[in-house]
């Protein structure tokens, strides 16, 4: 490896790792979270960052192939707070290479432009034996185990476990939580 591209990968390490480490102590608490001594899961991370940070621009992300599922911004049935908008490729349903996520989730709001802005990016696997009882196969990434399993969100989509990582929105619950309490999907609503 040259060092031109390893001082960029160091750099995105250390950015990864100070931004976790900066989290106020009150909120550090909150949610999930990797352990920052776990060197792999910090490197994982540092990747997801430097990977999804093109896709601030909506219009890169439909031309990698992330295309968005339905005209409907997903809102917590159980709760507050929602997801925003899910752009998914297909091709990537399964991963746990953080640089290979499913889905890109964009906000409710669009800019001056038209576009949403990037606020969350999700892994999605399938629950091998579509049995909510079992959890004998569920991923992790980041030292941390997915949500599931659970049902579908739209037509179609099989039982699965998902992770949330919030890297580009602050999110009160933590930042690998799957709903944020601080967003509202607007006028019609749909509930996973």
């Amino acid at each position: 490896m040259s060092v031109r591209p390893l001082k960029a990968a160091l750099t995105c390490l250390a950015a990864a790792s100070i931004a976790l480490t900066a989290v106020p102590a009150a909120q550090a608490v909150d949610g999930p979270a990797p352990d920052p001594r776990n060197l792999q899961a910090m490197r994982d991370l540092a990747t997801a960052m430097a990977v999804t940070a093109k896709y601030v621009d909506e219009r890169e992300a439909i031309k990698d192939g992330y295309l968005p599922h339905g005209m409907e911004c997903m809102t917590n049935p159980f709760g507050v707070g929602s997801m925003g908008y899910h752009y998914v490729k297909e091709a990537n349903w399964g991963s746990t290479d953080p640089s290979k996520p499913a889905a890109l989730l964009y906000s409710s709001t669009k800019d001056a432009h038209g576009r949403r802005k990037l606020q969350t990016v999700e892994w999605m696997s399938a629950d091998r034996d579509q049995d909510m009882k079992t959890t004998d196969d569920r991923p992790s990434m980041f030292g941390l185990p997915f949500d599931g399993p659970m049902p579908g969100h739209w037509a179609g989509m099989p039982k699965h476990y998902d992770l949330h990582l919030w890297a580009y929105e602050e999110n009160p619950a933590g930042r690998f939580h799957n709903w944020n309490p601080a967003l509202k999907c607007p006028g019609h609503m749909t509930h996973p």
